[in-house]
């Protein structure tokens, strides 16, 4: 393990602001509503575009049954 990073475990389901019960539509609901309010064409700047990319990898996971069950 020398000079391996290891990434921080990652609750996609706080980062989306919704609960590991909650729906489909409930997430992309979430999903539409934090991706509007930081996209980097509405809000410019570093620090919006990475959170915008964090939602996006958060819903890519979240919204695969097959990943969601993992």
């Amino acid at each position: 393990m020398h000079g391996r990073r290891v990434a921080p475990f990652v609750n996609h389901y706080t980062q989306l602001g919704v609960s590991s019960a909650a729906t489909i539509e409930e997430i992309r609901r979430a999903y539409r509503i934090l991706a509007r309010r930081y996209h980097p064409d509405v809000n410019p700047g570093a620090a919006s575009e990475e959170k915008f990319k964090r939602i996006a990898e958060a819903y890519r996971v979240v919204s695969d049954p097959e990943r969601r069950r993992a």
